[in-house]
Parts: structure tokens; C-alpha cells; sequence
């Protein structure tokens, strides 16, 4: 655990100034280092334009979805933005969900665990051996890939770059313990079950793979709203928690909190594309169960449980939904409850 608590920022697809903007405020106030996510856009060219602004904070995917482009275009990506960075690069990988895979991307999903670490261990291959002349054929149930012309480059910064796998549910959880780096929460997860539910999984994981707890990093990421206004920043969470709990393959695990009513009914906005004609399905409750919300006060008291389990945090506003003026507001609320002392 953490003896000083490490926070992450996120980055997203904005003007190359802004973006260096951003990098130097989170580097001003210590923050570990800065995610990009890959839900509407890839993270891949904001952490190239990171790594050119930032010397001392770490950059991640955050995550990136293993099974829309080969696992070895995944690996260069890696290889890549470590050299941009100096060796600051976390490899950050999730399943994400079939109909996003398959239906945007156009790619095979199949059964994710399976295929998710089959994903890594081709990522692994190529960081560690591209540059050694060893990389000859990978043959598995997911990909064949053939190396004989792949030309060796010159060694990487490093050869063993993290990858730190996002999960939702228990078998995710076990398998990210048993062969990642590092843990990445799911945005959406409650402080309940960030807290209980996955920790007896974090434990089979790690036998499985014959690791300790202090081998890995377990980065959890919460959605907060410190507000004065108690109701605002309920009606501001329902948009987020309308967009997730409206993905038919999260069904289950809402219906784990006791939700499954309001996320079947959540999810005939999400399938026609608008999830914000139904937000007010979510009920306070709801809301205040998956986004942490309240006074400043009340928040802070809330996340600093935290720190009893978890390594690192990503704190971000419920975006979805929010205009900006709304979500800058909480941005820098956050930042004044939890970075001004770091």
C-alpha cells in the first residue's frame, strides 16, 4: 500500500497547447502520472503528444482495448511511447465489451479471458525479444503470427515494459493479479466493492501466479463530485451512471449492488445511442453508490478509505453529460482536496 497517496490524472484529445498545459499543472502538483482512455478516441497519439511536454510523471493507457488491432501493433504502440518518454510508459489493457469490440471495431472478441492472455503474452514476446533476432512464429488459438522478415531493431528502453489489465468482475480480477503488473479498477466500481468484493479475488490471482501483494500496483479509479450542493452533484452523476449501467454485459455486475431493474431499463437508452434521454432511470441511490458524492467534506472522508487497499487513484469528475464549465469546476475542486498537499 501507500505510505503517501499517488494520484493519477487523465488526459484527453485536445488542442497540442492545452494537452501541455495540462501536463505541467499535473506535474506542478505532483500528481504520479496521466491515463488516456480509449473510448471515443485512442489514447495512443495524446500520450505521444504527453510524452513530448512532460519529464517526470508517469503516462498510461487507460486503458486501451486489447483486441482491436494486433497484439504486435499493440507492443510497437508500447515501445514507442516508452522511448518518447524515457522509460515512463505503462502498457494499461481491458476486454471492453463484445458489442464495442465487434461492433465499432470490426474485430473478433471471443472468450476474453482466454483471449486477453494470449494478447499479453504476444505483447510480451515482442518487447522483450523484436530487438534480439529471436522472434520466430507464435501460433494460438487467437493469432498466428509469422516473424521470419521482421527486421531487429535496436534494443528498447525497456524490455519489460508494465502492462497493467483493467478489470470489472471476478474472473478479470483474478486474471489481471495473476499476470499483470498492476490492477486497474473499473471507473464504474462502487467504493463497496473496490473495497470487499475484489479482494479475495486480488488474493487468488496472486497465488495463481505465485506473486505477493507488493507485486503489483492496484490503481482503483472512482468518479467523485464534491459539491456543496448536495442534489446537484446527484443529478450531475446520473449521465455516467447511465452510460454504464446501460451496457447489457454489465448487467450482472449492477445487479450485484441490487440494481438490475434500473440497468434493464437503462439500457434501451444505451442501445439507440442516447443515453442521456434516460439518465433520470438513475435513481439517488444509484447515483450516490457508483459516484462519490457530497460536500467536499463528505468526499474527501470517502476516498481517503482508499488508501487502506489501493496503491494509486484516478479521481475524475462523472463527465458524461456534464458541460464543461461543469466539469472544469469539479476538476479544480478535486484538485484542492486532494493534490494542493502533495
Amino acid at each position: 500500500m501507500a505510505n503517501k497517496p499517488k494520484y493519477w490524472g487523465t488526459l484527453v484529445p485536445l488542442p497540442a497547447p492545452v494537452i501541455a498545459a495540462q501536463c505541467q499543472q499535473f506535474e506542478a502538483m505532483g500528481l504520479e502520472g496521466a491515463f488516456a482512455p480509449q473510448v471515443s478516441s485512442t489514447p495512443f497519439a495524446v500520450l505521444g503528444a504527453a510524452a513530448a511536454v512532460s519529464t517526470k510523471m508517469r503516462l498510461a493507457s487507460g486503458i486501451g482495448l486489447a483486441f482491436v488491432r494486433s497484439p504486435f501493433e499493440t507492443a510497437l504502440h508500447a515501445l514507442d511511447l516508452d522511448k518518447l518518454s524515457g522509460g515512463r510508459f505503462t502498457l494499461g489493457l481491458g476486454t471492453s465489451v463484445e458489442s464495442w469490440t465487434e461492433g465499432f471495431y470490426g474485430m473478433h472478441y471471443g472468450k476474453p479471458l482466454e483471449h486477453l492472455r494470449e494478447v499479453v503474452e504476444i505483447v510480451r514476446l515482442v518487447i522483450a525479444k523484436g530487438h534480439t533476432g529471436e522472434l520466430t512464429r507464435f501460433e494460438g488459438k487467437y493469432w498466428e503470427l509469422d516473424f521470419s522478415e521482421w527486421q531487429p531493431s535496436g534494443p528498447p528502453v525497456r524490455d519489460n515494459i508494465p502492462i497493467w489489465i483493467a478489470a470489472l468482475r471476478t474472473p478479470l480480477i483474478r486474471l489481471a493479479a495473476e499476470i499483470g503488473d498492476g490492477v486497474m479498477g473499473h471507473p464504474i466500481w462502487s467504493l463497496d466493492w473496490a473495497s470487499t468484493k475484489v479482494q479475495d479475488d486480488l488474493k487468488a490471482g496472486l497465488a495463481a501466479g505465485g506473486k505477493q501483494r507488493s507485486d503489483i500496483d492496484f490503481n482503483v479509479w472512482l468518479w467523485v463530485a464534491p459539491n456543496p450542493d448536495r442534489k446537484q452533484a446527484i443529478e450531475d452523476a446520473r449521465g455516467t451512471v447511465a452510460f454504464y449501467a446501460g451496457v447489457a454485459q454489465y448487467e450482472e455486475y449492477f445487479a450485484a449492488h441490487g440494481f438490475r431493474a434500473e440497468a434493464r431499463a437503462l439500457q434501451e437508452g444505451v442501445q439507440r445511442g442516447d443515453y442521456l434521454s434516460v439518465k433520470h432511470l438513475v435513481t439517488d441511490e444509484m447515483a450516490q453508490t457508483f459516484v462519490v458524492c457530497g460536500t467536499p467534506d463528505e468526499v474527501r472522508e470517502r476516498v481517503s478509505a482508499t488508501w487502506e487497499f489501493a496503491d494509486s487513484a484516478c479521481l475524475n469528475p462523472p463527465a458524461y453529460g456534464l458541460e464543461m464549465g461543469a466539469m472544469l469546476r469539479y476538476g479544480a475542486a478535486i484538485a484542492d482536496l486532494f493534490y494542493a498537499s502533495q
